[in-house]
């Protein structure tokens, strides 16, 4: 074992016998009381140094025996030491990736933080690489999710959608001017393969191919923001009926929404939305109807960087789902509108009547709970 303290904590004295790592309420951690030697010995734990010569180290500055042991323990118990030597097989096909480390290492310093243990951070690298996500609408939004969840190391981000490239697609970290007039259903892998930072890691053997993974998650993303806000039912009951998490994104008008997050027979889906609006507004149906007939021309009003924030924490939520955790989209869509650009959670109930049979799980959505703004520990 090699532990580190996390370096994503910045660490400050609160006096002098008293450590803070960590800024923001939800991570921070204070350490105390704190004398000058467990202090000095607090600054050898950097990875550098296994725990036999941390154990040396210990000794040579004059500590008692097992000092070293129990605070490199008390560390680890409040979430405080990495050891980027373990992990498993998986973490260690990660490591191997020549520059993949060094290019996803603001990521791995935030998966730190959200996976305490040990190893955590190299081992949720490799569970993403090792999915399949779908991403359904190439224009304004959708590109770009599909681009960042490639480049923060989705193993494999497929991006659908038909017709050609036009200019008004072209968004930065989406598809590139040049891109335009093609079609899309060729430039948005291609913009999905530059965006990752290299090939996920191949099974080694001579055994037969490993079989597709199944898909994680599908993010519909389309270009005309209506088909986010009131989706069609019918177009998502394969994924009901499979089981398979979708997530909905997009701007219409001047809203943009994130959400909701469809857990199939534990969340509301599109169905659950359709009635709820129908029981609430009788004309609903109708205006529907004619909505989704209307042809537009030109371009639906799309604001760049409304689009952009609505990409943005649209794939942080997928990256939450695929990593783990059960985001605040589940149940519930996020929705921002310019120019105040505040954003609100309205909440989707499961509706009794859907046929998803969310309403009748009994189990709800479980959400992570927050963490205490400080969490205080005595070396």
């Amino acid at each position: 074992m090699y532990p580190k303290v996390k370096p994503a904590l910045a660490r400050a004295w609160r006096d002098l016998n008293t450590v803070q790592f960590g800024v923001t309420p939800a991570r921070a951690v204070v350490l105390g009381p704190v004398d000058p030697a467990t202090a000095h010995f607090l600054g050898l734990v950097d990875g550098t140094r296994s725990m036999e010569l941390l154990r040396a180290e210990a000794t040579a500055m004059g500590l008692s025996d097992g000092h070293a042991d129990r605070v490199v323990r008390r560390l680890a118990e409040a979430g405080l030491i990495d050891d980027g030597t373990v992990g498993g097989p998986a973490a260690r096909a990660v490591r191997e990736r020549t520059g993949l480390v060094e290019r996803l290492g603001p990521d791995l310093g935030s998966l730190s933080l959200v996976r305490p243990e040990p190893g955590g951070p190299l081992r949720g690298l490799a569970a993403r690489a090792a999915l399949r996500v779908q991403v359904r609408g190439g224009g304004r939004v959708g590109a770009l999710i599909a681009s960042v969840l490639a480049a923060a190391g989705v193993g494999r981000v497929e991006a659908m959608d038909g017709g050609l490239v036009e200019p008004a697609d072209v968004v930065p970290g989406g598809l590139p001017a040049e891109a335009v007039g093609r079609r899309r259903a060729e430039a948005l892998p291609e913009r999905v393969a530059a965006a990752a930072p290299g090939p996920p890691p191949r099974a080694s053997g001579t055994g037969p191919p490993e079989p597709e993974p199944g898909l994680a998650l599908v993010v519909v993303a389309p270009r005309d923001g209506l088909a986010a806000f009131a989706p069609d039912p019918d177009g998502a009951e394969g994924w009901v009926a499979a089981g398979i998490p979708h997530l909905y994104a997009g701007v219409l008008e001047t809203t943009g929404l994130v959400g909701p997050l469809v857990l199939p027979g534990a969340s509301g889906c599109a169905g659950c939305m359709e009635r709820e609006r129908v029981d609430e507004d009788g004309a609903w149906p109708r205006m529907l109807t004619q909505w989704r007939a209307v042809h537009r021309r030109g371009a639906p009003a799309c604001d760049l960087a409304l689009a952009t924030a609505v990409a943005g924490v649209a794939a942080a939520h997928a990256l939450a789902f695929l990593d783990g955790e059960v985001p605040d989209s589940a149940g519930a869509r996020w929705e921002a509108t310019l120019p105040q650009l505040g954003w609100r959670r309205r909440p989707v109930p499961a509706h009794p009547l859907c046929p998803c049979g969310a309403a009748g799980s009994g189990e709800g959505v479980r959400t992570a709970g927050a963490r205490e703004p400080q969490d205080t520990m005595t070396a």
